[in-house]
């Protein structure tokens, strides 16, 4: 009998999109993304993909020092792999951005793959009232804002990290980023296997329509052919049926707080480890078996938790 294939879930516990007024149970303390972390690991997510906040107001924060404290709890209490973002917000510089990821030597990290329009804005239209005065300006910005990730922003980060032994989580918002990290690998700045995200539903990326997934995933296999692994993320209501479509494809899987606030419609998860429940439903409806930490790291040549600097 052939083997059965193992799909890799992706947990995103907090990133830097909602915003604390969105919903009460986005993780903002080092406690809250540890347990959210930990919990994400437990009901099967094999990674975990982590941005840190200031405590105090749920504000983006990119400080070393903000990762330190949920970084070593969630070590200590969970064998699954740390993946640091190197995306950080949209506000930020690419010289902040990389620091927790050159800092702490994860055994994966994201890599955003294009400058691109980031629409936060339509957010406004369902929160009327923020808690901090930060909130509204950051969403509102995006309107005239750019997520900036040049040619030399993602050269500065891939050889920031290229001695630590870290891969990426390498985020595909349109078709072009593919043939960016095309270019890259030429180049042989990043080597495969590649563990390529693909992004539906951003505003400024493309679209969650089914031939839109159909086409990041045909453009895939004519670039890579047999060194990448292919993963989705849906953004907002679209976080489950994205994950089923890509998953009936031979896709892996990314859900969390992150990229959705939503269990349902209208109901706000109430946890990132009810979203990787419902997901994980979903995919063993389908007959498929979920990965673990430690099959995670032999699919994606991970260097193992114990190479990390945290």
């Amino acid at each position: 009998m052939s083997k059965k294939r193992k799909v890799i879930i992706t947990c995103a516990v907090t990133g830097a999109i909602h915003t604390p007024s969105m919903s009460p149970y986005l993780p903002i303390t080092p406690e809250q993304i540890a347990d959210a972390a930990v919990e994400a690991a437990e009901a099967g997510a094999a990674i975990v993909h982590l941005h840190a906040r200031d405590p105090e107001t749920g504000k983006p924060d990119q400080r070393p020092e903000a990762f330190e404290p949920f970084l070593k709890v969630i070590k200590q209490r969970s064998n699954c792999v740390v993946n640091i973002t190197t995306g950080g917000a949209p506000t930020m510089t690419v010289e902040e951005r990389v620091r927790p990821a050159a800092t702490f030597k994860p055994e994966i990290a994201s890599l955003n793959m294009g400058t691109m329009n980031f629409g936060l804005y339509p957010m406004l239209e369902r929160t009327k009232e923020f808690k901090f005065d930060w909130e509204r300006p950051y969403l509102e910005g995006s309107r005239n804002g750019i997520f900036k990730n040049t040619f030399a922003d993602i050269e500065y980060i891939l050889k920031t990290c290229a001695g630590n032994g870290t891969r990426f989580e390498i985020e595909c918002y349109d078709i072009g980023h593919l043939y960016t990290l095309a270019h890259m690998a030429d180049r042989k700045i990043v080597e495969p296997p590649f563990f390529i995200q693909s992004v539906f539903g951003i505003l400024g990326g493309i679209g969650t329509h089914p031939e839109d997934v159909a086409h990041m995933k045909r453009t895939a296999d004519r670039l890579f052919g047999n060194d990448y692994r292919w993963s989705v993320l849906g953004a907002g209501r679209h976080q489950l049926p994205i994950a089923a479509m890509a998953a009936a494809m031979g896709g892996n899987v990314r859900v969390g707080l992150e990229d959705s606030l939503w269990a349902g419609p209208g109901r706000l998860a109430k946890s990132n480890a009810e979203q990787v429940r419902l997901v994980r439903q979903i995919l063993e409806g389908l007959g498929l078996e979920i990965a673990t930490p430690d099959e995670a790291r032999e699919i994606l040549q991970l260097k193992g938790a114990d190479k990390v600097a945290f």
